[in-house]
């Protein structure tokens, strides 16, 4: 099983890593975070497939895959 981590306070929303998620699991969270963006969160962590596309495509590194 994955773990995604989400380092959510340094997440700027830029949404790319919602876009290049094959499993459709990461959207945009309503919260703000201390940087005024809404940071991405994970819907279903049990159905991420660890493929590490969301932590390759995200400028700021704010995404972790640990398989």
């Amino acid at each position: 099983m994955a773990k995604l981590v989400i380092k959510e306070e340094l997440c700027k929303g830029c949404s790319l890593c919602v876009v290049a998620c094959p499993k459709k699991i990461l959207e945009l969270s309503p919260q703000i975070n201390k940087k005024g963006y809404n940071p991405v969160t994970c819907k279903d962590l049990d159905a991420c497939i660890s493929c590490a596309f969301c932590a390759t495509i995200c400028p700021d590194i704010v995404i972790e895959v640990n398989k």
